[in-house]
């Protein structure tokens, strides 16, 4: 059996659930032949360059110029212009399907999916087409042509209610839930992981999340670990991940040094261990990437939400909290911008005022019966047998 998955470099969630399905497969079925390509960069590496610094700029510094992006891509006539865009693209990897000739094509990325189901409408290839979504609220982009797409896996059992309001044929909708890694059901003795951080195997464990950010969001993000680190007190400890950001991780580190707390704060760069640590913590604090989300439900890890990207991440974090799995941290400072601007005009525009950060995050860690019931709850709604599960649909259904 020949299986040929796509995915596209636009965050990394889509790379790592296609990876997670490679993975699985390779491991559990003989005599598949197995192909794992980024489309965009196969279709042309410079336009995936482009595009994809894009994506990592805009979303960054001008996080809300890419929620309209996000909003309007969603709908007509932008809707259209993309898709004409992937009917274009999708002759390129005509060609690639052609040679490799195979049973099933998997894709991660809403792009691929598209050339693929054009393709298939124009009777260009007979192949099944699985599609996996990766975020816990569907975009329309996502179901452009899913009159030909054979099965539709999505997050969880809400979403597949959404899926079916969009006019989509329900048998082909599977609730499987997001691929990921089966490194996350391993388990690990927190007493080895505390030694080999040099931490406290008698105190709990946040794991914060920080890396790769900059400009406003990075002044956020800083606010907020001041604030946990000023409310550890005795029950608390922390591991900080910077990323491959090597001048926020000098800046984690000064806050640490400048709060006396290199005992109990340990910032560390870019890390392969994040199965290991999220097994072994009580919380995370993070932004809710799709497959960040997923990895922390089915470590049973409650969230602390913080700097969401407008659009799919925030709908990621109200998916969180709705379900009891997480708290959201919103702050007044995108607010205070807007505000500065509409002072200009004559606009009568009110914003919601929250509560400062310092008293957000101490109410958290003031409220450990709080943090176990967040716990129960993101048991509740993982899903620990995503990966098998797609693999098993589409051998099977094969």
């Amino acid at each position: 059996m020949k299986i040929l998955i796509f995915y596209a470099s636009y965050g990394g969630g889509h790379f790592t659930a296609a990876n997670s399905i490679k993975e699985y497969l390779e491991e559990n079925y003989k005599d598949i032949d197995l192909k794992m390509i980024d489309c965009m960069k196969y279709i042309n590496l410079n336009l995936e360059k482009v595009t994809t610094n894009a994506y990592k700029s805009m979303t960054k510094n001008a996080p809300k110029a890419w929620e309209a992006v996000y909003k309007i891509s969603d709908k007509e006539p932008v809707l259209s212009i993309s898709n004409f865009g992937n009917k274009i693209m999708s002759q390129k990897l005509n060609k690639l399907v052609q040679d490799f000739k195979p049973d099933v094509v998997v894709s991660t990325h809403p792009f691929s999916t598209q050339m693929i189901a054009y393709l298939k409408h124009k009777n260009k290839i007979t192949c099944k087409l699985a599609s996996v979504m990766t975020d816990y609220v569907p975009q329309n982009q996502w179901l452009v042509g899913h009159e030909y797409i054979d099965y539709i896996f999505v997050a969880s059992d809400e979403m597949k209610e959404m899926v079916k309001k969009c006019n989509v044929d329900e048998s082909k909708i599977y609730p499987t839930g997001i691929p990921i890694s089966s490194k996350f059901f391993k388990t690990y003795n927190k007493e080895d992981v505390a030694k080999e951080y040099n931490l406290d195997a008698n105190k709990n464990i946040l794991l914060f999340f920080g890396g790769g950010e900059y400009g406003l969001v990075q002044k956020t993000t800083t606010d907020i670990l001041k604030a946990f680190i000023n409310n550890l007190q005795d029950k608390y400890q922390m591991i900080v991940i910077s990323g491959k950001n090597e001048e926020l991780k000098k800046r984690f580190q000064q806050i640490v040094d400048e709060n006396n707390q290199n005992e109990n704060v340990k910032v560390i760069g870019f890390s392969n261990e994040i199965p290991k640590l999220m097994n072994v913590s009580t919380l995370a604090i993070t932004k809710p990437g799709g497959l960040t989300t997923t990895e922390c439900l089915n470590s049973n890890l409650p969230m602390v939400i913080i700097n969401p990207i407008p659009g799919q991440e925030e709908d990621n974090a109200r998916f969180i909290e709705k379900n009891g799995a997480g708290i959201w941290i919103k702050t007044d400072k995108i607010k205070e911008l807007f505000i500065k601007e509409i002072e200009k005009t004559d606009l009568n525009i009110s914003f919601k005022s929250y509560d400062s950060i310092e008293k957000q995050v101490k109410n958290i860690l003031n409220n450990p019966k709080e943090i176990e019931q967040m716990r129960k709850n993101a048991r509740k709604i993982a899903k620990p047998n995503s990966t098998k599960d797609i693999c098993n649909i589409i051998i099977e259904k094969e």
